[in-house]
């Protein structure tokens, strides 16, 4: 884009929306639905505007990491595949993929949204290992929100499968549920000079001065925070952009608990 591009960007801000004609703190439209598929223990699919992805969780029985030895595991894995975006290749994670699944990973494990001493079988032997795979169809901005939102919507479909001692039958499954105890959302706020907005699209994005994402739970308490973007963020603006994120979160949860 153009220098004189990001000044109609700016002055369609200034005016008080998106170049969509959206409010500048509002979301494109949503739609997320449970139990995807059977190939895993719980999932998920989630649309927020034409941004499209798959959340997946698998169970598995593992030794439990050594400082946390009576609790289970937890890994967020992110595939951002070529054919959802022309900028992502094929190959190990890149720094996105890395850090869209450490954000994902942070909001639930910061917040204690699952029950992790309840995954234990076995102390310092065996646990219950869970893993939240994150995989792009198509990528047209506000993947952090969206991914955050079908992990937790996904974490929320998640059934048990039987097991015998260490022995996972996964061809059978049970009725037990996950244990959550909280409900972590992400909401995703964007400083491009003087403007805070949420969900910018792919043209907007590009030309973002900063970002900060602010996981919630439903008690309204921050449980992580991740600045993106090379422009510092001053005290008031962080303080703002908290404060937009206290008003979209319920919002967002609504989609995933509905």
């Amino acid at each position: 884009m153009t220098h004189t591009t990001r000044e109609n960007l700016l002055a369609s801000f200034k005016a008080g929306v998106h170049l969509d004609g959206r409010k500048l703190t509002e979301y494109r439209s949503i739609t997320v639905r449970k139990s995807v598929t059977r190939s895993a223990e719980g999932s998920a699919h989630i649309l927020l505007g034409e941004t499209e992805l798959y959340v997946g969780v698998k169970l598995g029985i593992e030794k439990p990491y050594p400082d946390t030895p009576e609790q289970g595991n937890l890994m967020v894995n992110a595939e951002l595949r070529p054919i959802s975006c022309e900028k992502f290749e094929v190959g190990p994670p890149g720094d996105e993929a890395v850090e869209l699944a450490r954000v994902v990973d942070r909001g639930i494990r910061e917040s204690h949204a699952i029950d992790t001493h309840a995954l234990c079988i076995t102390p310092r032997e065996a646990v219950w290992s869970v893993m939240i795979d994150v995989c792009t169809v198509n990528a047209t901005g506000g993947l952090i929100d969206a991914s955050g939102l079908a992990a937790l919507a996904a974490l929320l479909d998640t059934t048990f499968p039987k097991n015998t001692d260490t022995i996972v039958h996964y061809e059978e499954r049970t009725d037990k549920a996950l244990p959550i105890d909280s409900y972590p959302v992400p909401v995703t706020v964007y400083k491009f000079g003087e403007y805070l907005v949420v969900d910018p699209l792919p043209e907007e994005e590009e030309h973002a001065d900063a970002r900060l994402t602010i996981a919630m739970t439903e008690r309204n308490t921050i449980c992580a925070l991740q600045k993106g973007g090379v422009s510092p963020l001053t005290a008031d603006e962080i303080l703002a952009m908290i404060d937009i994120a206290l008003k979209r979160a319920p919002e967002l949860r609504k989609h995933v608990l509905r």
